[in-house]
């Protein structure tokens, strides 16, 4: 698993969702890196990462576990933020915060008239990379131009998400995420019923905030206000950290 590694600071682990890799994705939090120690992890299976034919989250989320530090910030976007919820509760006792931006956890939400809906239709998506951006973007609520042909990155982010297990398919542990003592952040884009109503579920589920940043579609980390947004609320989780958590790892960091 391909990590890279920006800033100094406290740290924030970003992880991607699909066919953006995380150099990709996060392209807009560079400047976060002033104050943080950005990891952006590329997910195994995703470019500079050798393709795999099957891409488990739960082997994933194991991964992400495996690489968390004590005090650490968890930020996961798309089917990113769906591996990032079942990492988090494989190791809450590390974790100073955990933000989703949009998770398809859809099961969470069944009987939603929006989710059936986007469920009914993600099963029509083409096989071929091209066939299945063109449907996939547009679905999802990304804006994103292909060119043609497609760039060698674009073509491995589009097979990577081909060889992904559906993600409304992955059990969320909810109870254990609810009784962990981090805050968490849900983070929508006011463009899918289906995305709302699963981040709706989860700010009730998991006592989380709720905040909803327009103008970006799916693509939630370039949504205008996502980084003040999210630096807020670093900072608090930071100061509202109980104190055994603040301590429990030597001492503790200037900010945040």
């Amino acid at each position: 698993m391909h990590v890279e590694t920006l800033g100094s600071g406290p740290r924030v682990v970003f992880v991607h969702g699909s066919v953006a890799n995380g150099s990709m994705t996060w392209s807009e939090q560079a400047t976060l890196a002033e104050r943080y120690t950005l990891v952006i992890v590329n997910r195994p299976g995703y470019p500079p990462n050798a393709p795999l034919e099957r891409i488990d989250p739960e082997r994933q989320a194991d991964e992400i576990a495996e690489i968390l530090e004590p005090r650490d910030h968890l930020v996961g976007h798309s089917y990113g933020a769906v591996i990032s919820l079942c990492a988090a509760a494989r190791r809450p006792e590390l974790l100073r915060s955990l933000t989703v931006c949009e998770p398809p956890a859809f099961d969470l939400a069944r009987g939603n008239p929006a989710v059936e809906q986007f469920l009914a239709r993600f099963h029509e998506a083409p096989r071929d990379p091209r066939g299945y951006l063109e449907f996939f973007l547009p679905l999802v609520g990304s804006a994103i131009a292909l060119p043609d042909p497609l760039p060698p990155g674009l073509d491995a982010g589009a097979r990577a998400a081909l060889a992904e297990r559906p993600p409304h398919e992955v059990e969320i542990p909810l109870s254990e995420l609810a009784a962990a003592p981090f805050p968490k952040l849900v983070v929508s884009g006011a463009h899918q019923p289906a995305f709302e109503a699963v981040c709706d579920v989860l700010e009730e589920r998991l006592g989380a905030e709720r905040a909803v940043l327009p103008g970006a579609g799916h693509s939630i980390p370039r949504a205008p206000g996502f980084n003040e947004r999210l630096d807020e609320f670093l900072l608090r989780a930071r100061s509202e950290a109980p104190a055994d958590a603040r301590h429990s790892s030597g001492p503790p960091p200037s900010a945040a």
